[in-house]
This record gives structure tokens, C-alpha cells and sequence, in this order.
């Protein structure tokens, strides 16, 4: 008979500990580590013969330059933009997890996918939170062909898996991961133990049997996917569904992709019959009046392996207490109070006792420091009162000594800019392209101070 087993384990990092302690030692957070009862004996270790080699079937031993380097074949999911995050579509044997806030519409996007997939593969759909009468109704509402796919209701991952043997699916999606459970693990599901354990017999299930694995997760408060820190590192793909309830719009961005690039942007609408991919996001982040307005112009930022037009606004205004606020919607609030010191110290602008309000249209996320010189731009657009010329694009990095540096992939962004109808591109010296660029004026700057005087003369 199975012996019960106690250990503690850490709910940020899953490291495991023989007992409990206050700080966990590999992650270093505090009051992470919790209690997990689960087994051991002869009927673990039944289970865990059944799927010998996490990563696939057992090989023999090779040196490097004798693994076949023949490129995986992909199944496209039918969406652009989906395929795209992925790296150009699902892998055989992979396990995909993609999270995202309550209503966001991880279901339906997957639901879309995977009732058009099953025309062509086998696919079981296994729902955990709905009834398969609900999923029928959503199906039906959004007009997807429902004959060719398999559903099953069930949160066991024993008899999940017996089915699955069974049916043999080429796709298998599971919605979600946190209420699965494995009987061998007395905690609830959703807890650490429970959410770990479920995801390494799927995973292990799908890598030997070379089935697509679809995982739906939940995320936290701050954004994150809920579960401990292992989950992540078990799957091959990390996809996250994003978008607030105000808005239509939901960006899908890669997190993790073994095989592909990362931070992959996919946009999608959510529309009544379900979502619709965007393939020119740029211009629905363009949506700009037909007047200047003070404090507003157009940047180029780098997503995954294209270009992206998006507006950023700023406005400048008195303070009205004592400490002037910094507010940054979109971006780096700590880049922004850096950012305004550089103004200070090589522009000569001085706005200490200014409220900053910056924001990035359309809620886009901006990260990387290609931003830079057109935050600046915004700013001191603001505080002057003077409108910018609506053909104008900006992007650069700016130092912390005054110096324009120049940014990856910059003579893409100015083709991407000219394809838009933009004119005119204030950019780093080392991003001005060779040959001049058809229908585009391109103005090359060094310093914070060449800058602010190109924008003088604009």
C-alpha cells in the first residue's frame, strides 16, 4: 500500500524542502513555502513506468553533429497571426500553455482554432469549468463547424488520459489546467502539488505520443500565470492573451517558445462572432485626429519580427502640490523620471515643478528603449504648446549622456514608417539608411541638443 508523503514546496520557484521554512533558498521570497501531502511507494512508481523519458522515447547516446537537423513539421492553426506567435504553427509533440485574465477569450480562441483544425486531425476538446452543453451553445453563437470535434467533461487526469489513449487525438485541449487533478495527490485542485503533478503526466503523455498539448491557464492578480514557477519550465510554449474589458482589442504575445522567436505580438478583435485577427495592427493604433494636437506623435517600436506603428501622447501642466507627479501609461515610469533628468541636463528644459502624464495609445505595452527620443519629443511638444507634423515618425534610444543611440532593426522601421504615408523620420545616425528612401525625408541626430533643434525647424 502507498505510504503518504509530506514535503514543503515553494510556491514562486517549486523547489522542494524536507520541512518547513520561512524563506525559500533558491528563489529567496518570503512565506512561499507550503505544504504538499501526496505518495510514494509501488503505486507512484507503477505510474511513473507507464511514461519513462519526460522528453520522449529513451535514444542512444550521439554526438551533436550526428542529430538530424530536419525542420519540424508545423500544423498552421488557420489564423495568421495565431501561427505567428507560435513561431508558424503547432509542433507535434509539443505542449503549449496560454494564459490570460477572466474573459479574455483564451476559450474561444482555442475553441475557433481547434474546431477548424479537427476538419483535417483528430482533436478532443476536454472542458473542466464548462459544461459541454455551454461549449456547444459558444460553438454555435460564433458559427464554427462542431461535426468533426470530440468533447469530453472531465477533471481526472487518470481517466482523462484513458480516454485519451483511447481516441488516440492528434490536438488535445485541456481548459483548464487548474482544475485537474491527479487521486494519488490528497491536496485540492488548483493547489501547487495538484497543478504541478497534472501538468507533468499531460506533458509527459503528449511528448511520447507525439499529440499537440493546448493548456489553459489562470492567471494572478499582477498578470501572472498562476501555479508555481515549474510549470513554466515544463511546457515548451508560453503564450499570454491580454486586453482590458474597455476595449475590443486583444494582443497575444509570446513568452516562452522553444521553437521560436519570443515576444511574438498576434492582435486580434473581439467581435460577436468571436475573434478576428488583425493583420495591419498599425493602423487601428493610428487612429489620430485630423488636427495636431500638442504632445502627440507617432514612434516605431519592434515587436517579435515586425515593425509596429503606435502613437504615445504626453502632456505637460503645472503641478498643483508640492511634488510634481510622474505618471507613465504604457511604458517605464522609472525610464520616464530618468528621461526627464536628460531633458533637464542636456536639453536644458527645465520641468521639476511640471506634472508629466504619459500614455501609449491604444494600450500598448512598450519596453524596449527604442521609445526613447519620441517620449521626449511628446514632452517637450507639450510643454512648449506646439503641435508636431502629423508625417513625422521618431524613434531612438537616448543616454544618460545626452547621446542618440542607434536601435536593432532600424532601417526596417523607417520602410514600415514610408509604407504608412509618413514623410519625415527623426532617427539615430547609426539607423539612417544608405540609399535614400522613396518619398521619405530622414533627418539623422547624434545628441539630445541636435534633436530638440530638428524639432525646432520641423
Amino acid at each position: 500500500m502507498a505510504k503518504a508523503k509530506t514535503s514543503y514546496v515553494c510556491t514562486e520557484c517549486g523547489a522542494d524542502y524536507s520541512k518547513w521554512q520561512g524563506q525559500c533558498t533558491a528563489c529567496h521570497e518570503w512565506n512561499t513555502i507550503s505544504e504538499v501531502r501526496g505518495v510514494s511507494g509501488p503505486g507512484k512508481g507503477a505510474r511513473s513506468a507507464r511514461f519513462e523519458g519526460y522528453a520522449g522515447s529513451l535514444s542512444a547516446v550521439k554526438s551533436l553533429d550526428e542529430v538530424s537537423l530536419a525542420e519540424q513539421a508545423r500544423i498552421s492553426t488557420g489564423m495568421q497571426e495565431f501561427d505567428r506567435v507560435l513561431g508558424g504553427g503547432l509542433v507535434e509533440g509539443s505542449a503549449v500553455l496560454m494564459g490570460g485574465h477572466p474573459g479574455a477569450g483564451k476559450s474561444t480562441l482555442l475553441l475557433q482554432a481547434v474546431c477548424q483544425l479537427a476538419a483535417q486531425h483528430p482533436a478532443l476538446y476536454v472542458t473542466g469549468e464548462e459544461s459541454l452543453q455551454q461549449v456547444a451553445m459558444r460553438a454555435k453563437r460564433l458559427g464554427l463547424p462542431t461535426k468533426d470535434l470530440k468533447m469530453l467533461s472531465e477533471t481526472s487526469v487518470e481517466r482523462l488520459l484513458q480516454v485519451a489513449e483511447a481516441e488516440k487525438p492528434r490536438i488535445l485541449v485541456i481548459d483548464s489546467i487548474q482544475v485537474m487533478h491527479v487521486a494519488e495527490i490528497e491536496s485540492a485542485p488548483g493547489s501547487v502539488s495538484q497543478v504541478r503533478e497534472s501538468a507533468a503526466f499531460l506533458t509527459r503523455f503528449a511528448k511520447q505520443t507525439g499529440t499537440i498539448l493546448l493548456l489553459v491557464g489562470h492567471v494572478t492578480k499582477d498578470g501572472s500565470l498562476a501555479g508555481p514557477k515549474v510549470l513554466e519550465h515544463m511546457i515548451d510554449c508560453s503564450i499570454l492573451l491580454e486586453g482590458s474589458s474597455d476595449s475590443r482589442y486583444r494582443t497575444l504575445r509570446g513568452i516562452k517558445n522553444r521553437f521560436g522567436a519570443v515576444n511574438e505580438l498576434g492582435v486580434f478583435a473581439m467581435l460577436e462572432q468571436g475573434l478576428k485577427e488583425v493583420k495591419n495592427p498599425s493602423a487601428i493604433f493610428l487612429n489620430r485626429g485630423e488636427e495636431a494636437a500638442p504632445g502627440s506623435v507617432v514612434m516605431v517600436v519592434w515587436e517579435g519580427t515586425r515593425p509596429m506603428l503606435v502613437e504615445i501622447q504626453a502632456l505637460v501642466d503645472m503641478a498643483q502640490g508640492s511634488y510634481p507627479r510622474r505618471v507613465a501609461v504604457g511604458t517605464d515610469q522609472n525610464r520616464l523620471a530618468m528621461l526627464l533628468a536628460v531633458l533637464h541636463r542636456h536639453g536644458g528644459m527645465h520641468v521639476a515643478d511640471q506634472d508629466v502624464f504619459v500614455n501609449v495609445v491604444g494600450g500598448v505595452k512598450v519596453n524596449e528603449t527604442s521609445a526613447d527620443l519620441a517620449l521626449l519629443a511628446a514632452v517637450v511638444s507639450s510643454f512648449r504648446n506646439r503641435a508636431l507634423p502629423q508625417d513625422l515618425v521618431i524613434f531612438g534610444e537616448v543616454g544618460l549622456s545626452g547621446e542618440i543611440r542607434p536601435v536593432p532593426s532600424g532601417q526596417e522601421r523607417i520602410y514600415e514608417a514610408a509604407k504608412h504615408g509618413f514623410t519625415r523620420a527623426l532617427v539615430p545616425k547609426g539607423n539612417a539608411p544608405r540609399k535614400p528612401v522613396e518619398g521619405m525625408k530622414v533627418i539623422p541626430v547624434t545628441k539630445l541638443s541636435d534633436a530638440l533643434s530638428a524639432l525646432e525647424e520641423l
